[in-house]
């Protein structure tokens, strides 16, 4: 483990120490209200969203000093969703709970924490991900290593977390729900490693070889419903699903991306997931995943079809075939839809007004993520001197703050080309916006000459050349 990985196992470890003086995660009130409140420190919007299934539960509105409380009736035990866009967390809410959070959004995984009763599991599954990410680049590293070495360092990195939660446990009383999903967090974020390499490197794995490694799967439980909205346990199943869909001998990164793959991964999952609200998330993500392949456009009536037989979410229906209808919307040769956007002055313009009479290609950026920007503005000042005949024009995914202010001056940035959404719930559906990388490019009459490209490919500049 790096030397950094180490500093904060460490840092948990004195965490859980602490909380064996503090108050349990659990009491014995059995209120079926919960309050949530707290503080966000440079917000990146004026809102905070709380969400149970992908439904918005409501909307809560930060005062003058960036805080929020709101008191929310008939909560039912369950993980629910905060988002401040665009950062969102997972968090355990359970009878009797209250949760104060902070979070400074120019650093959000680093800087949130939560207080109040319940506190220590929400704790628990922060800190825990800022773990994972801490080891990205060293297990980038070992995916080259032979099969036996890579699943020798996964089962070690998993064994340092679960020994660091055999001790949470003992000293935080976690109700049977908590104990599972905290655990969960440990195992489905490794076994979700494990599965990634097979789709990467096992295509030609003969079966005792294959049996040999896929071992943990013993510990899997495919239908745990206290996880069915869980994201480590939805991520871990898309690509244990990906793996038993892979015919032998195929590669997953080809295969993937044809719509056939994708029907036959939706019939296997209907076939061996029995909670009905778990595989309506996992038939939903297949979707999303399919319908957001661009090139597959021709084969999506079909797919829909197969998708509709296998869900039983209306709502998730109607989100796929909107998802399906607005990408149409997006073709090459459509007029670009009219959103709302804001100038640097504060005011509302039309989209359709501001972009017409010139040749524009669209950019994206989140005032989160300024590493992001400055990559993102060096990329658009090469393609302004290849491309002098386009407008480069950028837009932040939040409205502007003082923040966005100061990175534009600092970056000396020509503002009249820079716009913020005034809804980012509404625009980014209606322009498909799904990655921060996505362009649009339109001509001088706002018609999508393309709609789906990457600012930091070569097709990008391929289309800049021969429109």
């Amino acid at each position: 483990m790096r030397k950094n990985s180490k500093l904060k196992f460490l840092k948990l470890i004195i965490i859980v120490f602490i909380l064996f003086f503090s108050i349990s995660c659990n009491d014995d009130n059995q209120s079926n209200s919960f309050f949530l409140g707290g503080e966000i420190i440079n917000p990146s919007s004026s809102y905070v969203n709380f969400y149970y299934n992908n439904i918005k539960i409501d909307s809560i509105e930060l005062d003058a000093q960036n805080k929020f409380f709101k008191k929310i009736e008939n909560i039912e035990p369950g993980i629910y969703r905060i988002e401040h866009v665009p950062e969102n967390q997972n968090i355990i809410i359970e009878n009797g709970d209250s949760l104060w959070i902070r979070v400074n959004v120019e650093d959000f995984r680093e800087s949130l924490t939560f207080s109040g009763r319940g506190s220590s599991k929400n704790n628990f599954l922060a800190d825990m991900s800022i773990l994972d990410e801490s080891e990205t680049e060293y297990i980038s590293e070992i995916y080259s290593q032979e099969s036996n070495i890579f699943k020798s360092a996964i089962d070690s990195l998993m064994r340092e977390k679960e020994i660091i939660w055999e001790l949470f446990d003992k000293t935080v009383n976690q109700t049977s729900l908590s104990k599972n999903i905290t655990r969960s967090s440990i195992k489905y974020n490794y076994f979700n490693k494990l599965e990634r390499y097979a789709l990467l490197r096992g295509k030609d794995w003969n079966k005792t070889k294959r049996k040999k490694y896929f071992s943990y799967r013993n510990r899997v439980n495919l239908n745990d419903s206290d996880l069915s909205l869980f994201e480590p346990y939805i991520t871990y199943l898309m690509n244990y699903f990906n793996e038993k869909t892979l015919d032998s001998g195929k590669v997953y990164f080809y295969e993937k991306n044809n719509t056939d793959f994708n029907i036959k991964k939706l019939l296997i999952i209907d076939s061996q997931i029995t909670v009905q609200l778990l595989k309506n998330n996992l038939t939903r993500a297949t979707a999303i995943e399919e319908i957001l392949n661009f090139r597959n456009n021709d084969y999506h009536d079909e797919f829909i079809d197969y998708y509709n037989y296998v869900n039983s979410s209306e709502q998730y229906l109607n989100e796929i075939t909107k998802l399906y209808r607005d990408i149409e919307k997006m073709k090459k040769g459509n007029s670009l839809p009219n959103i709302e956007i804001i100038d640097f002055k504060g005011i509302i313009k039309s989209s359709l007004n501001e972009l017409k009479g010139s040749k524009s290609l669209i950019y994206f950026w989140s005032q989160t993520q300024m590493n992001h920007y400055r990559r993102t503005i060096r990329r658009v000042e090469e393609l302004k001197q290849e491309y002098p005949d386009y407008r480069f024009v950028g837009i932040c995914i939040q409205p502007y703050t003082d923040m966005v202010s100061q990175a534009q001056n600092i970056l000396n940035l020509d503002l009249s080309n820079q716009f913020s959404f005034k809804d980012f719930e509404t625009s980014s559906k209606d322009w498909v916006l799904t990655f921060l990388n996505k362009t649009i490019i339109t001509d001088q009459k706002v018609n999508i000459i393309d709609g789906f490209s990457n600012l930091f490919t070569n097709e990008v500049e391929t289309i800049l050349k021969e429109n």
